[in-house]
């Protein structure tokens, strides 16, 4: 097991990974020092880390999150996905700025049901949705990305 050294810090709501790449949101939370030490247990597994600049939310998937393979649902406003290189977008309605935090579990986003115009924009793409009410994690900032544990081929679950 490796953890981050101090004075290095790493965030994990500023973590995103999508298949063999792993970007980095530079926050208040996740510094240089962290990133470096990420990049360093990450890269002889064969992924990639890259640190993208974080703005307007709290963490990196506060402005985007993987919502199928391929796709990424981002607040423009708050990311340019272009840094993520090569994969589809799908922009969250500009009168829902929390929009751009969903959960990608077994091929079905776990996406909060008070979103409905961004909800109709991934479901016209195409996406599974699985709407859940969130609206206490949300009155302290939470979010389904930050306040979610996923175990999967734990116990034949």
């Amino acid at each position: 097991m490796t953890f981050i050294q101090g004075p290095g810090t790493l965030d994990g709501g500023d973590v995103l990974k999508l298949g063999r790449r792993i970007f980095v949101g530079r926050s208040g939370r996740s510094d240089e020092q962290g990133i470096e030490q990420l990049r360093a247990v990450a890269w002889p597994y064969g992924y990639t880390v890259t640190a993208v600049p974080a703005r307007g939310g709290l963490h990196l998937k506060s402005a985007v999150t993987e919502a199928a393979p391929g796709v990424v649902l981002v607040n423009p406003a708050w990311m340019d996905a272009a840094a993520l290189g090569h994969v589809s977008v799908i922009e969250i309605d500009p009168s829902e700025p929390y929009a751009a935090n969903g959960l990608l579990v077994g091929g079905r986003l776990v996406y909060p049901e008070s979103f409905p115009r961004t909800r109709a924009r991934l479901e016209a793409a195409g996406v599974a949705v699985e709407p859940v009410d969130v609206s206490e994690l949300q009155k302290a900032e939470g979010a389904v990305t930050c306040c979610s544990l996923v175990f999967a081929g734990f116990d034949g679950v």
